[in-house]
Formats: C-alpha cells, sequence, structure tokens
C-alpha cells in the first residue's frame, strides 16, 4: 500500500471513529500519528488500516449502485 493509500484511508475512516470500539479507535489513533509523523506504515499496521477500512466502508457490488442508481432517478421523475 502506497503512502498516498494509507493517507486516504486514514482520512476516509476519521469519520467512523465513533463507531469503532475502543482497541481499534486506540490502533487507529496510532496510525494517525505516524501519519502525522510522516511515517509509513509497517506491513502489520498498513494490513490492520485494510481490514478497518473494509469493515466501515466496505465496496458496493455493481447491482446494488445499480438499484441506488434506479432510486435516485425514480426520485427525481
Amino acid at each position: 500500500m502506497t503512502h498516498e493509500e494509507q493517507k486516504r484511508k486514514i482520512e476516509d475512516l476519521k469519520r467512523y471513529l465513533i463507531k469503532m470500539s475502543a482497541a481499534e479507535r486506540k490502533e487507529f489513533e496510532m496510525m494517525v500519528k505516524r501519519k502525522k509523523d510522516d511515517e509509513d506504515l509497517d506491513s502489520l499496521t498498513s494490513n490492520k488500516l485494510q481490514a478497518l477500512h473494509e469493515k466501515y466502508l466496505p465496496k458496493k457490488s455493481k447491482e446494488e449502485l445499480e438499484l441506488i442508481w434506479k432510486k435516485m432517478g425514480a426520485d427525481h421523475s
């Protein structure tokens, strides 16, 4: 994971801090501190960041996105 990807994922997860457990919050805050110090994350921490990102920001499937798009179009018609 590149430095820019790490930065983007940390920024994305800041909105979900309130939903995290105490352990997740503590780990995430350490990641934020390392980002502020402009340090690269090691592979273990990078994997934890990826897991948190997938947990709180799951990717939508194509079908889900198409359904959302249809609903938005129906609301404006």
